[in-house]
């Protein structure tokens, strides 16, 4: 058998049941974002259009196979585990180039504190092996990981979304939150700065050299 095969059933994975990691409320939260571009997005915008690249996309493409506007939303965030929030995200968002680019569709980074607490599917550890998959659900192919993302979204309707080890990252924790979180985000966020600003200079700098990115 595959070690990460396509997804079993909704319902196959219904019966399974879920097992579940809780982020407490308060807990701080981070994310590079893009205020520029095609496609400008807030700190605490998720994309309702999709799939796009994103690994954990649960969204339905049309009759065509292609990205659509939906209801369903995702948004991706790390942690504050090492190496840091700030070097998993930068690892991830810059994965295609590993160059940090501070300019180009005007990258921002946010800290936020969890207005109430989220309720996530744990495919940190043993769970992912006993739904069928493998700890490959975070490393392997995207396409089918967002296969897999879809059947976790219709498979378990009480989940916020998705706690999973970030393979640019070291790791670390990260997040994939559904739409169903947003009443988890707050008001304002408690930082909220753009990669350019000379206040992250020093901490972009240091979050670079831990991954062995550039900056441009």
């Amino acid at each position: 058998m595959a070690k990460f095969p396509e997804p079993p059933p909704a319902a196959t994975l219904a019966a399974l049941g879920p097992e579940i990691a809780t982020l407490p409320a308060g807990t701080p939260l981070a994310r590079i974002f893009f205020r520029g571009g095609d496609h400008p997005v807030g700190w605490n915008d998720f994309r309702f259009w999709g799939p796009g690249s994103g690994r954990f996309d649960p969204h339905l493409p049309d009759a065509l196979g292609a990205p659509q506007v939906q209801a369903r939303g995702i948004l991706y965030a790390a942690g504050s585990a090492a190496p840091g929030a700030l070097a998993v995200c930068a690892a991830e968002v810059f994965q295609e180039t590993r160059i940090i680019d501070l300019t180009g569709r005007s990258p921002w980074f946010a800290v936020f504190a969890l207005a109430r607490p989220l309720t996530l599917l744990d495919l940190t550890g043993l769970w992912p092996t006993r739904a069928g998959a493998s700890a490959a659900i975070a490393s392997g192919p995207k396409a089918r990981a967002r296969r897999w993302s879809r059947a976790f979204y219709e498979a378990f309707p009480a989940i916020d979304g998705l706690l999973y080890p970030s393979s640019m990252g070291g790791n670390a924790p990260v997040m994939a939150l559904y739409e169903r979180a947003r009443p988890a985000l707050p008001d304002s966020p408690d930082f909220h700065r753009a990669l350019a600003d000379p206040a992250l200079r020093v901490p972009v700098l240091r979050a670079a050299g831990v991954i062995g990115y550039l900056v441009a």
